[in-house]
């Protein structure tokens, strides 16, 4: 089996999971209230772009080779309610103008439709006496998944883990003439550790409770998949797994038992463990990357939404 190892071009040779550019799909942060980006001190080398410049950034993503984005917005103003998520000129619905004016196809534009960025109460939908209202708040859901669309959104993806939310979004958007704008379904988000850093990015850490009654218990895998299958058969054309560094398994899973365009999130706290690992001199931090995302790729997803996409796109060759 040596003989196959011999030197880096067999290697590269018979290597049968490759990470290519166009499977890298950036998160980008973009704030209200900014006028000027602001460093995300748990995500080093993160950012939270203001409106001007988040232009630049998607067109240098670009000229890497990074085509598409999943866009988070961050309202100067919250309410119970998340009224921000859906205002036809809210910050996200400014930005997918602005991208689309001056990159057009040449970029892939995603968005995060939730409602935890924008509430005052820091949860994924409509609260009320203490608990999130699951048919309120898909109406909710769908109005900002429209607004998306409407603003000019190449893919829309619910992440609120609220039961009927893709065919919730599936129905409005073609009822509002919005047959092609497709949905990539956060369908096994899971309650996570691992989302710490970016609930700090995003001023999204819930006031009260926590998101178990609505997110994924770990322990399920085969829940999962059962979750996976309701977003699929409500209309979803692309499924997720969030997390995914201990979630591998389910991405196998989800792979062979569906065979759907499949994505993994390799989220924040993945991110920064990875950072401060490198930091401290404990790891090699580009082969650290590259090995993260060949597992990633290995394990079934066809794409990675990752806070790597930049970096790594300086090191993949195509």
């Amino acid at each position: 089996m040596r003989r196959l190892r011999r030197t880096p071009l067999i290697r590269e040779l018979v290597r049968e999971v490759t990470v290519s550019k166009a499977d890298l799909i950036q998160p980008l942060f973009v704030e209200e209230a900014l006028t000027k980006n602001t460093p995300i001190s748990s995500m080093p080398g993160q950012i939270r772009f203001s409106l001007s410049s988040l232009e630049r950034e998607a067109i240098e993503l670009k000229d890497r080779g990074v085509r598409s984005i999943l866009l988070f917005g961050i309202p100067s103003h919250k309410d119970d309610d998340g009224s921000k998520a859906y205002d036809s000129q809210g910050i996200v619905q400014k930005s997918i103008e602005s991208l689309k004016e001056q990159l057009g196809d040449d970029i892939v534009v995603g968005t995060d439709v939730c409602l935890c960025q924008y509430t005052s109460h820091g949860h994924c939908g409509i609260v009320r006496d203490g608990l999130v209202e699951n048919d309120e708040t898909l109406k909710r859901l769908a109005d900002t998944a429209v607004s998306h669309a409407r603003a000019g959104a190449d893919l829309v993806a619910p992440s609120a883990m609220i039961d009927g939310q893709v065919a919730a979004i599936r129905g409005a958007l073609d009822d509002n003439g919005f047959k092609d704008t497709s949905i990539l379904a956060y369908a096994a988000k899971h309650s996570s550790s691992f989302f710490g850093p970016f609930r700090e990015a995003a001023f999204s850490k819930p006031r009260f409770g926590d998101r178990r009654t609505y997110q994924m218990d770990y322990a399920n895998p085969e829940m999962a998949m059962r979750e996976i299958a309701l977003d699929i058969k409500e209309g979803a054309d692309m499924i997720m797994v969030k997390p995914a560094l201990a979630y591998l398994d389910v991405i196998y899973r989800a792979k062979k038992r569906f065979r759907m365009p499949m994505a993994a999130y390799n989220v924040s706290g993945e991110f920064a463990m990875l950072k401060a690992a490198a930091r401290e001199g404990w790891i090699d931090e580009k082969s650290a990357i590259l090995e993260v995302l060949t597992a990633i790729k290995r394990a079934g997803a066809d794409m990675i939404v990752t806070y790597h996409a930049k970096e790594a796109a300086e090191w993949l060759q195509s």
